[in-house]
């Protein structure tokens, strides 16, 4: 799978551990950074991110901070994104299965590394089921257009 990953300072040493564990899962892994502890703002990884994601639907996106949440917020305000904050694997699978999410982002200080990786290997290896979750995933989307301004 093709994904791109990105984190803010305090999600430095997680997204560098996942990135290592993913590539060795044989996916193919663009870093958008950061790539030191050098203090930045989550949001703009986040952005980052979410245009790749957003741009080209061959990929997927993994941000990490230090709740998951805000990451997710800003994810989330770029058209075409359903970004998810995990905490654990049932989110994960649920996030992708009923809501075709893009984005996961995780909290470096909320989550461990081994738990980091049984949540990105559920969340990659599992599918959107389509069905009367389509129907919901449409009217997510036809909230954002709604209120996209043109």
């Amino acid at each position: 799978m093709n994904i791109v990953i990105g984190s803010d300072h305090g999600g430095f040493d997680l997204k560098e551990i996942l990135k290592a564990f993913l590539e060795g899962e044989g996916h193919n892994v663009l870093d958008y950074g950061t790539y030191s502890k050098d203090a930045v703002d989550y949001p703009d990884i986040a952005l980052l991110v979410a245009q790749k994601v957003s741009e080209d639907g061959d990929f997927v996106g993994i941000v990490i901070d230090g709740a998951g949440m805000g990451s997710a917020m800003a994810a989330n305000k770029v058209p075409g994104i359903r970004a998810a904050a995990c905490y654990d694997t049932y989110a994960a699978g649920n996030s992708r299965e009923h809501n075709d999410a893009n984005v996961l982002t995780l909290g470096s200080m909320i989550t461990g590394p081994g738990l980091a990786k049984e949540i990105a290997k559920k969340w990659l290896g599992t599918s959107f089921a389509g069905g009367r979750h389509s129907r919901r995933v449409n009217k997510i989307i036809q909230i954002e257009e709604k209120y996209l301004k043109k």
